[in-house]
């Protein structure tokens, strides 16, 4: 089998990773740069299909201005894997050893292609690139050629997602529709956390999808009023409250949703909390606006709930891009939602937006939250489901 032939696994024409690799080498072109270092897994995934967990340890490849053969390098346990997940035909391999510094092997990589004093972009802001290996590469690379940021560069592509992006997004967000269903079913008191999170997730992985790059955020009682995951899953009381936020990947593309559901009982301090943040996430959606700055959803979901009162339990921030990405994280960032942010919404882009109330004092929460797509007049919001106004199980 010659490498780079045989590829079984991309989910993507040949044709659309081509175009995509022209438009990030005009990138390069435009920002002065002969070449940029990737490390981000999301970006080697557009580009080229690749798919791996290996970014883990040092993996790069370099992507040149030039019209020349993307060079993949990374561990042999990756070798396959990008021969067969990905377009990448020049796959180079460093092996483990006590004194093993692969360095030394993309150092030779950027000879062979003559970048000697070239201006050379990096990605820094990534996940795939830790701070010694960054140390590195710095150390054996400087006076050798000029190294720059260039985090943005395929980041900047990645956003607008292609029509057949865009179909993977609306498969993912299907999953997530049946998954938040299974969850509710099987929500109710005396139930088990896990349990409720292993049926959200069983007909994710059922459907087709992908595990999740994080989550499920999941808790009851207090738990609920937490952001993030955390271990130690309960029993509900017969009456309590359960926060569940979580990401349905396919294809490594994520649509996301939230819900605080009241359990066996909702008190009046919740209904009201939950008439404030439906009102929330419906003027944070009707702010989408293909041309106008992301800032203003922000600036909606602040408005509704400073004026009802809320000011000091809202979030800072009211959402974020999606796309396809990997562990540790389903937030594909920047952009997030903050109010003053000066992006310009634009066609293509999917956005998760949630409205988030936590009463510390009173030991309550309150969340909405759903993915859509920018239009080329407004939003696509891609959940059937709608909040019921009867949050109770």
């Amino acid at each position: 089998m010659t490498p780079g032939d045989a590829a079984p696994a991309l989910h993507f024409s040949r044709e659309e990773f081509a175009a995509r690799v022209a438009r990030a080498r005009d990138a390069l072109r435009a920002h002065d740069l002969s070449a940029i270092l990737l490390f981000a897994q999301e970006s080697l995934y557009y580009l080229t299909g690749y798919d791996t967990s290996g970014y883990v340890f040092f993996q790069c490849a370099l992507l040149t201005a030039a019209d020349r053969p993307i060079v993949l390098l990374t561990r042999r346990p990756d070798l396959e894997q990008a021969r067969r997940t990905s377009t990448i035909g020049d796959v180079r391999v460093w092996y483990d050893a006590e004194d093993a510094d692969p360095t030394a092997d993309l150092l030779d990589i950027l000879h062979e292609h003559g970048l000697r004093g070239a201006r050379v972009g990096i990605e820094l802001n990534t996940f795939g690139l830790t701070g010694f290996n960054h140390a590195r590469v710095a150390r054996r690379l400087a006076g050798w050629c000029e190294l720059t940021d260039a985090s943005g560069l395929v980041r900047e592509l990645r956003l607008c997602k292609s029509p057949a992006e865009l179909a993977y997004v609306r498969r993912a967000a299907a999953l997530a529709d049946e998954s938040l269903t299974a969850m509710l079913a099987c929500t109710h008191p005396g139930a088990f956390e896990g349990d409720i999170a292993a049926a959200g997730i069983a007909t994710i992985l059922s459907g087709g999808g992908d595990p999740a790059p994080s989550g499920p955020v999941l808790g009851s009682g207090e738990r609920a009023l937490l952001i993030r995951s955390a271990t130690g899953f309960r029993h509900l009381d017969a009456v309590d409250q359960l926060t569940i936020e979580f990401a349905a990947p396919y294809r490594r593309y994520c649509a996301c949703l939230m819900r605080t559901v009241a359990v066996g009982a909702a008190n009046d301090a919740q209904r009201r909390m939950f008439a404030v943040t439906r009102d929330a996430v419906q003027a944070m959606t009707e702010a989408v606006r293909p041309g106008r700055p992301l800032g203003e959803i922000d600036t909606a979901h602040r408005r509704v709930f400073d004026a009802a009162g809320f000011a000091a339990q809202r979030m800072a921030a009211c959402g974020y891009s999606l796309g396809a990405t990997y562990r540790p994280s389903w937030m594909d960032v920047p952009p997030m939602l903050y109010a003053g942010n000066a992006q310009p919404a634009l066609p293509g882009m999917v956005l998760f937006l949630h409205a988030i109330l936590i009463d510390a004092p009173a030991g309550l929460a309150m969340s909405l939250g759903h993915t859509l797509i920018v239009t080329a007049t407004g939003s696509e919001v891609l959940t059937r489901l709608t909040p019921d106004d009867r949050p109770c199980r």
